[in-house]
């Protein structure tokens, strides 16, 4: 764990015996900043009265007075920023369930755990916790307005973000996904999903998506003249394809800056495909297609007419979305998902990005699946173009034991 730094743990369990075992399981591992509660309403009290909430909260689900569902909704109005493991006797697709609600309401959870819970797979999701920074994102608790984001886009408030894409086989670089923050000047970093949909509702997408592209494609055009032949992918909205004009304005600047099209991969979040009408879109696409650019169907499995959509539109390059890599070595629906989404890209001849590579567990995962392309906090956080040189020499310090770590079958 990074600087040796231990959060501050809640245990909320209605058994007595099951309180003293997780703190002795805790204590055994490293962590004896721990405080036990076996009643949902005292612990709400104990939090409200905290100057700071704690910072990882293990929380069993079935509780007499008040579940942990129950709680997780009181947990949202007292704007909790900490994070969760789930500990439930219930069956792991029901815990699969509560963990997306949980995710749903902004709340970060580590995982989940069965009982009798076993003290490795919790010592594991422990590790896998991260003190908050002050580089990342904020919790933004509010929405924005029009105007805010209009002064956002005059004032060049908005950057860009870079993810790195590697390959599984060698662990080389290959690429980077482009990812827009705002730098707002009272509330911090703020991301895009607290304003990409503002900026759609009111016709402000297309503004805001040629300020992210111009900006990324310069970037990937200086890489390319310090040596570093980087594929840049953006991700578009289906409300900029309906701009006839957008698949020229595309071309003309990666023309004007000496990219090749096949460098450049524009994203489209399946879920949004669902919803546009497939004519415009089909327009322009076939026109970025056909100008040689890459074109990617981002958060595969998503969405509800994905079959229909890799049939009727051009698309070269499947995402398989987070929620069916990490921790699909262990979690045999996610695993079932993973499966048929690699095979389907396989068999329709598309390149393949695994996202949600989060830990070595993942990263062998997707290794021994044969995906050849990999994305994940595992790898790299987002990080500014001026932070991808240190990233890299890092990550190939890291790279012997990441590729050269046993990789046992199922």
């Amino acid at each position: 764990m990074p600087d040796q730094i231990k959060p501050h743990i809640l245990v909320l369990d209605d058994d007595p015996f099951m309180l003293k075992l997780l703190q002795h399981v805790l204590s055994r591992v490293g962590y004896t900043d721990v405080t036990t509660q076996h009643d949902a309403l005292a612990a709400l009290d104990w939090i409200r009265g905290l100057p700071q909430p704690p910072d990882l909260i293990l929380l069993d689900l079935n509780m007499p007075a008040m579940d942990g569902v129950e709680f997780v909704r009181h947990l949202v109005s007292l704007a909790f920023p900490g994070s969760l493991i789930l500990i439930s006797g219930e069956e792991v697709r029901m815990l699969q369930t509560v963990e997306r609600l949980v995710q749903a309401h902004q709340i970060t959870v580590l995982g989940h755990l069965q009982k009798p819970v076993q003290p490795e797979l919790l010592s594991a999701l422990l590790h896998t916790w991260q003190a908050p920074a002050s580089t990342q994102q904020v919790a933004v608790q509010r929405e924005y307005t029009l105007a805010e984001l209009r002064a956002a886009l005059d004032h060049d408030e908005l950057m860009n973000y870079y993810h790195p894409i590697v390959s599984v086989a060698t662990g080389a670089l290959v690429g980077v996904e482009t990812l827009v923050r705002w730098r707002h000047p009272q509330d911090g970093l703020v991301g895009p999903n607290h304003f990409i949909e503002l900026a759609e509702r009111h016709g402000l997408i297309d503004d805001l998506t040629r300020v992210v592209l111009n900006a990324a494609l310069r970037q990937a055009s200086a890489w390319q003249q310090n040596g570093l032949d980087l594929r840049m992918a953006i991700n578009v909205s289906m409300d900029n394809l309906a701009a006839l004009d957008f698949a020229d304005f595309v071309a003309n600047l990666a023309t004007q800056l000496g990219l090749p099209p096949q460098r450049v991969i524009l994203e489209l979040t399946e879920s949004r495909l669902m919803q546009s009408d497939q004519r415009g879109s089909l327009e322009s696409l076939t026109r970025l297609r056909l100008k040689r650019f890459s074109l990617s169907i981002d958060d595969f499995g998503t969405g509800h007419s994905s079959l229909t959509r890799l049939h009727d539109l051009p698309f070269d390059e499947l995402k398989i979305d987070q929620r069916f890599v990490h921790r699909a070595w262990a979690d045999g629906t996610a695993r079932a998902m993973y499966d048929a989404s690699l095979g389907l890209a396989r068999q329709l001849g598309l390149s393949v990005v695994a996202e949600g590579v989060e830990d070595q567990q993942d990263w062998n995962f997707v290794r021994r699946s044969g995906c050849p392309y990999a994305q994940g906090y595992f790898i790299a956080k987002p990080m500014q173009a001026s932070a991808l040189p240190a990233w890299l020499e890092s990550w190939q310090a890291r790279l012997h034991a990441a590729l050269h770590a046993p990789v046992t079958p199922d």
